[in-house]
């Protein structure tokens, strides 16, 4: 049946994405792993950035992309995030938060437990409910147009909101409050 992720840590997950939202100033959608990722240092890079060879040994590494601690001439550790650039925008800025949650989420090791939790940090980053809610989305054909994210994400985005429509009767969280905040000047 597969791992599944108990409530205490995805409201874990959305808190720790919503202080990284304010801690880097991400206050307006559609979100951009890219603008995200420099601003945390990290660096992102193309496939088509590199040879030929080493784009081969890059895809067979990951379709999509990847993360790696790199060691750079000074002896720092760095993150670096590789990415498929033939993939569409949506794939690509997927991608990019996917691995950005490895990175934060502090994974050392694949694991189902470990992609579980970066599909849902990459879902809740790019398209929060309660962003969602206070644009008055009305399907996922609207979710595509402000968040920018494939017809599939907006899919999963739009059943997300709606379960979590279903569970919010007691009013926002305090992490939700303070999303609001940040992102009061879109819509």
């Amino acid at each position: 049946m597969g791992i599944s992720l108990s409530h205490e840590r995805y409201e874990q997950i959305k808190e720790i994405v919503v202080n990284l939202f304010i801690k880097y100033d991400v206050h307006c959608i559609p979100v951009s792993g890219f603008e995200l990722a420099t601003k945390m240092g990290i660096k992102v890079i193309p496939y088509s950035a590199v040879s030929e060879n080493k784009r081969c040994l890059l895809l067979k590494q990951s379709e999509d992309g990847f993360c790696v601690l790199y060691e750079n001439e000074y002896g720092i550790d760095e993150w670096r995030i590789y990415f498929n650039d033939e993939r569409d925008y949506g794939r690509i800025n997927n991608t990019i938060f996917h691995e950005l949650g490895h990175i934060v989420l502090d994974h050392t090791q694949d694991s189902e437990l470990a992609e579980k939790e970066v599909k849902f940090f990459a879902k809740y980053a790019l398209a929060p409910p309660v962003l969602v809610h206070k644009l008055n989305v009305k399907d996922p054909i609207e979710i595509v147009d402000y968040f920018d994210i494939s017809y599939e994400a907006a899919r999963y985005a739009y059943l997300y909101y709606q379960k979590w429509l279903q569970r919010n009767h007691t009013g926002y969280t305090d992490y939700e409050e303070r999303l609001l905040i940040l992102f009061k000047d879109i819509a």
